[in-house]
């Protein structure tokens, strides 16, 4: 999160979160693995926020694993 200091990346990463917590289905599961909770990535090239995260087994808790938002030179990651 230190890294990103550009206004557009930080409102692009809240829109995605706030996506996420109202439908974490939002995202799509990464394939390889079957334990729970599952890896879920949501991408949106628009915005250009990538967000890597898990959902509780009882679907109120949203665990962010990564971000990454990047501006037109290209990615730039924080955990």
């Amino acid at each position: 999160m230190e890294n990103l200091t550009d206004e557009r990346q930080i409102h692009a990463l809240d829109r995605a979160l706030v996506a996420i917590s109202v439908d974490p289905d939002i995202g799509d599961p990464i394939p390889g693995g079957t334990t729970q909770p599952q890896l879920r990535q949501c991408t949106d090239d628009n915005e250009r926020v990538r967000v890597l995260y898990f959902v509780t087994a009882l679907r109120t808790v949203v665990a962010v694993a990564y971000i990454e938002a990047w501006g037109t030179t290209g990615p730039s990651d924080g955990q």
